[in-house]
């Protein structure tokens, strides 16, 4: 039982860390909080359902469906809410985060009304494949999110140390003016950026549908949140911190559930944030303001 526990929180952090990179990676270059984001992931997984339910696609097909879809709602994102407001005189620096704000709510409506309110079942005959190690049942969903979770995470580590585009992008998050006049293209990897937070979005809905069953409309909303407490609790725009954050939710709240208090499992990411913020502002990855300066 508390193997099995285990990894379930395992998986549902590896769920979490996916969403937290896109997240915290936004958070990074432009220094401001997603609000879509979770409205993003929560039409990911809408799509793999349209893919595996209605068109009777392949499970890889879905993900590239959901990849595609949520890599145009990250371009329409940028090109639409954020890159009008960014520079203009007078505009609030609360500007961006209302206008997150705004998609989100748009989209959900929009899921709302294109989806239904009710739940859409994720259906794939991949779900119930199990293995038996010992008395454990390891189901090979699983696996794959685990799998899937850490190649993201290693893949994106590399990316941004060891290519050009990638070093282009951790400039750009130390100083975006700075790095416009040492001739990064400031535009370009904003952009690229949000589609990139995008993808990982509606990737981690995939993986959500696939590891419970279930699509809702609302979905997006406490993921979004929830996003929001971990790359917090791991330090903000630290890739680093939102992996280790991400599993230590999913942890939380899955040990929150052993012990016969689901009840209070969602309150557990806004517990996280108090805490942290008391105890250590600037996250378990985090920097000071003074060790930054």
């Amino acid at each position: 039982m508390v193997w099995e526990q285990l990894i379930n929180g395992i998986t549902l952090g590896s769920i979490y860390a996916v969403i937290a990179l896109g997240s915290t990676l936004v958070f990074g270059v432009l220094g401001i909080i997603n609000m879509a984001h979770g409205a993003i992931f929560m039409f990911g997984a809408y799509l793999g359902v349209m893919a595996t339910s209605t068109l009777g696609l392949s499970l890889p097909l879905a993900f590239l469906v959901a990849i595609i879809g949520s890599g145009i709602l990250g371009l329409l994102l940028e090109l639409l809410a954020l890159r009008p407001l960014r520079g203009k005189k007078g505009v609030s620096h609360l500007a961006p985060l209302i206008s997150t704000i705004g998609v989100s709510i748009f989209l959900e409506n929009l899921a709302h009304h294109l989806f239904g309110a009710g739940n859409k079942p994720f259906r794939t005959s991949f779900s119930e494949v199990s293995f038996q190690v010992g008395g454990l049942t390891i189901y090979a969903v699983q696996i794959v999110i685990f799998v899937i979770a850490v190649v993201l995470m290693v893949g994106l580590s590399i990316w941004l140390s060891k290519t050009k585009a990638g070093r282009a992008l951790r400039a750009s998050a130390e100083d975006l003016d700075a790095a416009s006049l040492l001739g990064v293209n400031t535009k370009k990897i904003i952009l690229m950026t949000v589609i990139i937070a995008s993808v990982m979005g509606g990737i981690a809905g995939v993986l959500t549908g696939m590891a419970f069953n279930s699509v809702t409309p609302q979905m997006g909303l406490s993921m979004g949140l929830k996003g929001l407490a971990i790359i917090i609790l791991g330090g903000m725009g630290n890739v680093r911190g939102a992996v280790v954050g991400g599993l230590i939710l999913g942890l939380s709240e899955t040990l929150v559930v052993m012990f016969g208090e689901s009840g209070y499992r969602d309150a557990i990411a806004f517990v996280a944030i108090i805490v942290i913020l008391l105890v250590r502002p600037q996250g378990i990855f985090g920097k000071t303001s003074e060790a930054r300066r």
